[in-house]
């Protein structure tokens, strides 16, 4: 069982923590990451959820997590990398882009999350990467045009939020790094 640390509607830790379904199935304000993976040229890596995955199966996606009780955001991002695409890392190559306060309305649950977006530059290629298989089916690199287009796609589970434009704009910075 999944246990979460609850947060107010400020992002403040309030103390109390709860069993992940319990807090989604009542909306309480927790922590998420995203952590945006960006290659050497400058292309994105997208992962494609399991179809057995309850909320958003065989979509497009990005390496996310929950924040699990007692642990911080930086622990969450290197964790879910490694658990999800044995992608091993550090705290100094993660960049913290923003804090999301989101709220998503799903069809059995309402999420209402503070979600830590994370950046991390890599040289890794689609072969060195070792998917979690409960979690995801595919992997796949896009160019940086091809991203930026990705609002049309309708398997795509991210472009649609109000944050990509934001994500657009902060992720064109860091090509030019």
């Amino acid at each position: 069982m999944e246990y979460l640390d609850v947060v107010d509607e400020n992002n403040n830790l309030t103390g109390a923590n709860a069993e992940r379904d319990f807090i989604h199935s009542n909306g309480i304000w927790h922590r998420e990451v995203a952590i945006w993976i960006m290659n050497e040229q400058d292309e994105m890596l997208l992962q494609k959820r399991a179809p057995t995955k309850r909320n958003k199966p065989n979509m497009w996606s990005v390496c996310a997590g929950h924040v699990v009780s007692g642990e911080s955001t930086e622990n969450t991002a290197i964790r879910e990398l490694e658990e999800e695409l044995s992608f091993k890392t550090t705290v100094d190559n993660l960049e913290l882009m923003w804090i999301e306060k989101r709220a998503e309305i799903l069809p059995k649950e309402v999420n209402r999350f503070f979600q830590y977006i994370y950046f991390v530059k890599t040289n890794l290629k689609i072969e060195d990467y070792k998917i979690q298989l409960e979690e995801l089916s595919d992997l796949k690199y896009v160019t940086f045009e091809n991203f930026e287009k990705l609002t049309e796609d309708p398997e795509v589970s991210f472009a649609k939020q109000k944050y990509f434009p934001r994500l657009l704009e902060e992720l064109k910075e860091k090509r030019r790094c």
